[in-house]
């Protein structure tokens, strides 16, 4: 007799349950290198790629092609349009962490979701990054994200959710505290 898989909302909870358990077991597991080849094209266009990563208490090679992500400038900051640009991979990476923390988190809950959606705008004033001021931050003056969700759970559940999903979210965390960032030449 095959036994069917625990899955709720695309994800296998019994196999994400699984994991939780090991890393108790074992907190090493938990441990994770991710890494990322930039190259520069042309102009404001450049592609990285990621493939190996290390985790799990092993380097990972099960991806056999690499991933690529595009990026580049909008022409009105002279460039072709390849891919969204940094600033704007950087709301990607918001809303793609919180929909997998707000989908796993929901699934091993019993919440089905029919819909889930985020919309997020970040605030840039460009004069430190075109080295006109050295009081204007270069990066994001904020971001706001806002969510809708079409859920079996109440308003309240899903709100609840939504706070531990920020207080459990990798970038988030990664945007709101600082992190040692080493750049030398090679």
């Amino acid at each position: 007799m095959n036994e069917v898989a625990n899955v709720k909302n695309g994800v296998n909870v019994d196999q994400l349950i699984g994991t939780i358990n090991a890393i108790k077991s074992d907190p090493d597991i938990a441990r994770f290198q991710f890494r990322a080849e930039t190259k520069w094209l042309n102009g404001g266009h450049c592609r990285t790629e990621f493939k190996n990563f290390y985790g799990a208490k092993a380097e990972d090679t099960s991806r056999t092609k690499a991933l690529v992500i595009e990026g580049d400038e909008p022409s009105v900051l002279l460039g072709e349009d390849h891919g969204a640009n940094a600033v704007e991979a950087v709301l990607h990476a918001i809303g793609s962490c919180l929909c997998v923390g707000f989908v796993y988190n929901a699934s091993a809950q019993g919440i089905s979701i029919e819909s889930l959606d985020f919309s997020l705008e970040g605030n840039i004033d460009l004069h430190a990054f075109l080295g006109l001021s050295d009081t204007i931050r270069p990066g994001y003056d904020n971001i706001k994200v806002k969510f809708r969700v079409k859920a079996d759970a109440s308003k309240e559940k899903l709100l609840e959710l939504c706070a531990y999903v920020q207080k459990t979210s990798p970038l988030l965390d990664i945007i709101r505290n600082p992190v040692p960032v080493t750049i030398e030449m090679e």
